[in-house]
């Protein structure tokens, strides 16, 4: 099965050969706001045979058309395949994007990492004429990493690859469309809204204004996140629910690469400690699904508000804002729009000092072992109006469409 939209006199031939998640978000996004778009498409199943075979199957199906200009496709694409089986297509201004590259992509052992899938979007790059990433760690990850991953080869290595590739490369952030999601906040999370409307067409609501991100130090909490006080207050002192327990939530792919077993061996942590919180474990379900997760929706059970994947947008954004602390405990992040959803929606975040999250996150939010994270979430659960009363000091409108439009309307640029 594939899907297939054109415009009357396409200029752009959109790719995708795993059409789910964040993959089809940008191309869905792309071919909305962006005019003349083209696109071909291929569910989102059995990612390995896609970037085995999709160029072929692309190949067959993608109609001559004398009036495209521009190619864009993700890396899981062989774009070498495809443009040497349609000539006509090698001469269009050919644009990769990496939502995730396969060199440092997170494997059980190493030996189980398979070459051809890494190689391939080597042999892309050298193809293309623009290549983008989604975050400057995934950019130099990527490009730093080439030269070892070549060195698998037994005998005749080519050399100097990432410098030929490296010319082509720029860092655009992945394009986040965040709802509008005023009307649906908590009272504790309601802030005044700046009389700034500039970017009022991106639906961005006041939690992500940069008077708000970066606030007068005189507003913050002065009570440290490791605090093992508690503040006994009776309703009327606490109109908004503030000493409710702590609300944690897992919004992430129910795979080994985001690392569950970090995150419920330190939830049972808590619970052996006897702490108070709630939990929301959100996020898409595939094949094979890993045990943690049936063995700790029973253990957990008393704590649990919401288990599973929320088909329904709403749905998830009110358990976002419900939440007040979102969790990653991931061996694999290139970028993480599940984490800058949850970001805007109010919750404070938790992310390990690697992979991308020291680009987007300041140093308050890492955690550098599992002890650390064992004790941020401890002193949270002790004092959950300090994570309430918090303002992120992410500045999530800089991962708009609002502030990335322009970049991306002159990548797809002829």
């Amino acid at each position: 099965m594939q899907s297939r939209e054109a415009a009357a006199s396409p200029s752009i031939l959109l790719l995708e050969p795993f059409y789910g998640g964040s993959h089809k978000q940008l191309i869905d996004l792309l071919k909305t706001l962006v005019d003349g778009c083209s696109t071909y498409t291929l569910p989102a199943k059995k990612w390995h045979w896609r970037a085995r075979t999709a160029a072929l199957h692309f190949s067959q199906i993608i109609s001559p058309c004398p009036s495209y200009r521009v190619l864009f496709s993700s890396s899981v694409l062989n774009l070498c395949e495809l443009v040497a089986l349609r000539p006509d297509l090698a001469c269009l201004k050919k644009v990769l994007y990496f939502h995730e590259n396969q060199l440092v992509y997170p494997v059980r052992k190493d030996q189980e990492r398979d070459f051809q899938y890494g190689y391939n979007q080597i042999l892309s790059c050298l193809v293309a004429d623009v290549v983008a990433f989604n975050s400057a760690f995934n950019m130099d990850s990527f490009l730093s990493s080439i030269s070892s991953f070549m060195k698998r080869i037994p005998d005749q290595r080519p050399r100097d690859l990432d410098q030929l590739i490296r010319p082509k490369c720029i860092v655009l952030y992945y394009p986040v469309q965040f709802a509008d999601i005023s009307r649906l906040l908590p009272k504790h999370k309601l802030l005044p809204q700046p009389a700034d409307t500039s970017h009022s067409d991106d639906l961005i609501p006041p939690l992500t204004t940069d008077k708000l991100l970066f606030p007068d130090p005189e507003r913050q909490t002065k009570q440290g996140l490791h605090g093992s006080g508690s503040v006994d207050l009776t309703p009327e002192q606490d109109p908004e629910g503030l000493r409710k327990p702590l609300h944690i939530v897992w919004p992430h792919r129910w795979e080994h690469d985001k690392n569950p077993e970090l995150f419920f061996s330190t939830l049972m942590k808590l619970k052996e400690k006897e702490l108070e919180f709630h939990l929301s474990v959100l996020g898409e379900t595939f094949t094979d699904v890993p045990d943690v997760f049936s063995e700790h929706r029973c253990l957990l059970d008393s704590h649990i508000l919401n288990w599973g994947f929320l088909p329904s947008k709403d749905d998830y954004l009110r358990v976002l804002l419900q939440a007040d602390v979102v969790v990653s405990t991931s061996k694999h992040e290139f970028f993480g729009v599940a984490m800058l959803e949850a970001v805007h929606c109010g919750c404070y975040p938790l992310c390990p000092k690697a992979l991308v999250y020291p680009e987007i996150y300041p140093a308050e939010y890492l955690y550098s072992t599992p002890e650390q994270l064992f004790k941020r979430l401890q002193g949270l659960c002790r004092r959950p109006d300090i994570a309430r009363k918090h303002i992120v000091k992410v500045n999530t409108a800089s991962f708009s469409w609002a502030a990335l439009q322009e970049r991306f309307q002159a990548l797809l640029a002829a």
